[in-house]
């Protein structure tokens, strides 16, 4: 069970009078969606700023840009395959006889 807050907001009163007029609206309810999805939106936004603020750092510190363009699936398996491989020799050049 969520615990829940009382908010309490001021409204001009020409806004509540044409409220009144919707006495079925669940008012309470329509503010709180909408406050959801503000901050669903501005976490979004967050979320670009962070992916912005990566790629300026990983561009800053040399990454070339061409290695951050999305690959085919085949390369993608090449890739791993050669990964494995390279991580397959260092464990067993590292094994205690």
């Amino acid at each position: 069970m969520y615990m829940s807050v009382t908010f309490t907001i001021r409204i001009p009163r020409k806004l509540a009078e044409k409220m009144k007029k919707y006495r079925e609206i669940n008012w309470s309810e329509v503010i709180r969606r909408s406050i959801e999805e503000y901050l669903e939106k501005l976490e979004e936004l967050r979320t670009i700023v962070d992916a912005r603020e990566l790629l300026e750092e990983l561009l800053a510190q040399g990454v070339d840009p061409k290695d951050l363009e999305p690959r085919s699936y085949e390369e993608e398996m090449e890739y791993y395959r050669v990964i494995g491989e390279r991580e397959w020799k260092r464990l067993s050049m590292t094994r205690v006889q």
